[in-house]
């Protein structure tokens, strides 16, 4: 949610010529995507030179990388980005080239890189005290707390600290799960929800599914505005989760996990009503309403703090973590004392959930976003930036569609609308090219 303002300049000019056809296809002999007579814009002035930069070059790192991390691993880019330093809405690579992030680090830095009341915070907690354990008491986990669950409504006030956002939303199904008395959970076609063994039934997108053992999860006809049968009519596809209870299941559930922004499957947004009917009919059905806030939480959205709240509904478990910290690893799961007592039948713990200087990171994320008025930031440049983004669509048939809202956006290519065909070779492209114009974005792995 980094100010970009500036941005505009980006979006204007004769440099970007999206066509409908293959880009990469485009003749040698012709500009692929630049007009040598056009200004390409420049970055505004930045009050910020990083230091020398005396480490490995990014061939090094890729052949270590290569040779020494996991295979599954993959980097964006022909040619990788080497990101060496950071400040604020920038990165810089080895070379001190200076890049616009609209990337985040995967919708994480919320504050920008490096933002200094959040370096403040770390370090001195740092100097003081590393780490501890919940058996003995450390005022950074209670007064996190206590900030975190102000900015909640209802009755949800009681905070699980996690590493990640997988571990919350498999803390939060396994709550569901005991405090209902059944198993069966509910989520949604084309939904990401992390990679471990709960989250990966969860999860309905096959890039990021492994051939093992995955039960108790229904997947629901997804609510996309976009590519959905039913459009924008968010009550006809609420349906499905009605008829999936009496289908698939005993007639009773643990629960509805959904985020209201759909980040990795493509900065979906459920479609209006929806959520308030499938909240309803979950209810009905004895399960919890759990909500994934772990890339639309902590402003991002701007309209609201929380994505479910453009929904007008109240979860029972919200998960988050992205955001929270601004980068230090950090994820939690808040819900209500009631729901909350499941857990005390046995014995939870997490060694690192609550570490001191994961919540200081988080409790000056919080304070940087109120006295920055950040919120208000990601309504005010989101709404500029989707409306010059329609506004190129309006030029450029390979553009399909413009969605989400304030800091949350996205973009589809196609090569046909009418079809809706995924542009996946010219997406690829095309961010391959802007990050010659120094801006970093992402790519929705979905790509349906």
């Amino acid at each position: 949610m980094q100010r970009i303002s500036k941005i505009s300049g980006a979006l204007s000019g004769s440099y970007l010529q999206l066509c409908r056809r293959s880009l990469s296809r485009l003749p040698q002999t012709q500009p692929a995507l630049v007009d040598d007579d056009a200004v390409l814009p420049k970055m505004p002035p930045f009050d910020y030179s990083p230091p020398p930069y005396t480490g490995p070059s990014a061939a090094e790192i890729l052949k270590k990388r290569q040779e020494y991390l996991s295979p599954s691993l993959f980097h964006f880019y022909s040619n990788p980005l080497n990101s060496v330093d950071g400040k604020m809405q920038y990165l810089f690579d080895e070379n001190g080239r200076r890049y616009l992030d609209a990337f985040g680090g995967i919708a994480t830095v919320c504050c920008g890189h490096c933002h200094p009341d959040v370096v403040e915070a770390i370090v001195s907690q740092t100097q003081r005290l590393q780490h501890s354990t919940v058996l003995y008491l450390n005022h950074a986990i209670a007064e996190f707390a206590e900030a975190l669950a102000s900015k909640m409504p209802g009755d949800l006030k009681v905070v699980f600290f996690t590493n990640s956002g997988t571990e919350a939303n498999e803390l939060a199904m396994m709550i569901a799960r005991l405090y209902t008395g059944c198993h069966d959970i509910i989520s949604l076609r084309n939904a990401y929800h992390g990679n471990a063994a709960a989250t990966m039934s969860a999860t309905a997108q096959c890039n990021y599914k492994f051939n093992v053992v995955q039960t108790g999860v229904h997947h629901a006809l997804n609510p996309d505005q976009y590519r959905g049968v039913f459009g924008s009519d968010g009550l006809k596809y609420a349906k499905d989760v009605q008829d999936l209870i009496d289908y698939g299941t005993c007639g009773n559930v643990a629960g509805f996990l959904a985020e209201a922004i759909q980040g990795v499957g493509g900065i979906l947004e459920l479609a209006p009503g929806y959520l308030p009917a499938v909240y309803g009919t979950i209810k009905k059905a004895g399960g919890l309403c759990i909500a994934d806030e772990v890339q639309s939480g902590f402003a991002r959205t701007g309209s609201h703090f929380w994505g479910f709240e453009a929904h007008g509904v109240v979860p029972d478990i919200v998960t988050m973590a992205k955001g929270i910290g601004n980068g230090v690893p950090i994820g939690a799961v808040v819900t209500t004392p009631e729901i909350a007592k499941v857990l005390t039948y046995r014995t939870y713990f997490n060694t690192f959930g609550g570490n001191p200087v994961s919540t200081a990171s988080g409790l000056a994320v919080l304070r940087v976003i109120e006295k920055e008025k950040l919120q208000e930031n990601a309504h005010v440049v989101g709404s500029y930036l989707k409306d010059r983004l329609t506004s190129l669509k309006e030029k450029h048939e390979i553009i399909g569609d413009v969605r989400g809202r304030g800091l949350m956006l996205g973009v589809e290519l196609v090569t046909d609308r009418q079809l809706k065909t995924p542009a996946k070779v010219e997406t690829l492209h095309v961010m391959d090219k802007m990050k010659g114009f120094s801006l970093s974005l992402s790519l929705s792995l979905s790509l349906r």
